[in-house]
Formats: structure tokens, C-alpha cells, sequence
């Protein structure tokens, strides 16, 4: 997924396409092909753009773990295609340091991973110009690690009651929240609050970047909620 989706309005519809806009010929059409004409998918219209109506670029909800400080990261072994929230595959979930290192839990123990999380969903919960709160991250981070329950011995114990990788990374979040005497966050509260309106979002791109992929575009009524956000 290393394409940028653009989206434009045109024929009262929202339409999303890459930043290189296909032609869009005949019913026949086999995918997407470039040329310097660019149409309409839906009329077949030479497209011109000012600049209130020029196509928008859609962000990627996809970024580089390691490039994210002090952050809780999600990933899956499969690629970012499988972040979606239709797919039933096991998603991994780990804690950056300050300088991208995702510590994370699983059947092996802890691991500190400085590479494998390039494409995931991230959230960043020290603001990048906080360095005193990173330096204490950092310090706290390691001295979590070094408990007792995060041994590999303790993996499938932790698995029965729904923990592993999610628990490690919480529980690493609510000690933080008690250090600052902030109230602990459930796995219901964390999850609603602050996972699922990314993976949502995920699975939106997802779903658009399959289309695109396959036919060259996708076209949205513009009341439709895709909920993408754009650069503009």
C-alpha cells in the first residue's frame, strides 16, 4: 500500500482514484492505464480542476512504527491489508520507546523489536515536544519489562484470561496513568475510545485501496460515509 489515493468531486459524486489519474475508456476498461488524458470514470469528461475543487490527498492510517516515539502500535504479521477490522487473523500490539523500539509480548517473552513494525496503526501518547516525559517513558518502559509476569512461562496463562500482547500494553499504559495519578483505562474503555476509530478508519483506506487497485477508481454518493481524512 505505498500508492496515494487522491479524492475529487465530479458528476455530484465523491471519487477516489491514485495521485496519477487513469483513463477511464469503455465499459471494457481492464484496470487502471495512465495517459495524459484524464476523464471522468462516470461521464467521461475531460477532468479540469481550479483550485476550491482540486483533487485532495487521502493520509495513509498506515505509518512506520519504528518512526513513532512512545507510542501503543498495532501490526499484523500479514502486511497492513490484514489491519482491517473484517479479518479475523491474530493483530500483534507492542509499546514504542522514545527512539521506535516496539517492545512487545509474546510466546517467547518480551521482545524489542527495532525493525518488522514499518506499516501499523500508531497512537502517540507523549506529545514529540515533552523530552523530560520521554526520558521517564524510556526509564519506566524498562523496569515494567523486568516483572515477573511478563516471563515466557506466564504467555499462555496471560492468553486464557484474553491478555498477552493487549494486557502487556495496557497494563504498561495504566502504570504510566498511576505514576501521573490519572484513573486506569479497562481494555473496553482504551479499545472504544482510542482503537477502533483508527482500525475503522483502517478498514475504510483498506477497502478503497482494494477498489482503486482493481478497477482503477471508486466512486462514493457523497452523502456516503467513508470518512477519510485529506490533506488540504
Amino acid at each position: 500500500m505505498d500508492r496515494t489515493i487522491i479524492k475529487f468531486n465530479h458528476c455530484e459524486k465523491d471519487i477516489y482514484c491514485f495521485a496519477v489519474l487513469p483513463t477511464f475508456a469503455n465499459v471494457d476498461f481492464e484496470g487502471p492505464r495512465e495517459n495524459e488524458f484524464k476523464q471522468c470514470p462516470i461521464c467521461f469528461e475531460t477532468l479540469s480542476f481550479d483550485l476550491l475543487n482540486a483533487p485532495v490527498s487521502i493520509p495513509s492510517p498506515f505509518a512506520n512504527g519504528h518512526k513513532v516515539p512512545c507510542a501503543f502500535t498495532i501490526g499484523s504479521v500479514y502486511g497492513p491489508s490484514f489491519l482491517g477490522e473484517w479479518h479475523d487473523s491474530e493483530l500483534h500490539v507492542g509499546v514504542t520507546n522514545s527512539t521506535g523500539v516496539v517492545y512487545n509480548y509474546t510466546l517467547s517473552g518480551l521482545r524489542r523489536d527495532d525493525h518488522g513494525w514499518e506499516k501499523c496503526v500508531s497512537l502517540q501518547l507523549v506529545p514529540p515536544w515533552r523530552d523530560n516525559l520521554k526520558h521517564s517513558w524510556d526509564r519506566q518502559l524498562e523496569q515494567f519489562c523486568s516483572l515477573s509476569t511478563w516471563t515466557p512461562e506466564r504467555f499462555h496463562e496471560e492468553r486464557e484470561f484474553g491478555s498477552c500482547c493487549y494486557g502487556f500494553a495496557l497494563a504498561f499504559i495504566n502504570h504510566i496513568h498511576s505514576l501521573e495519578g490519572k484513573t486506569s483505562l479497562s481494555r473496553d474503555e482504551f479499545t472504544g475510545t482510542h482503537i477502533l476509530p483508527r482500525v475503522k478508519t483502517a478498514s475504510k483506506y483498506i477497502r478503497v485501496y482494494q477498489e482503486i487497485s482493481q478497477n482503477g477508481f471508486y466512486i462514493a454518493d457523497q452523502q456516503e460515509n467513508v470518512n477519510l481524512k485529506t490533506d488540504s
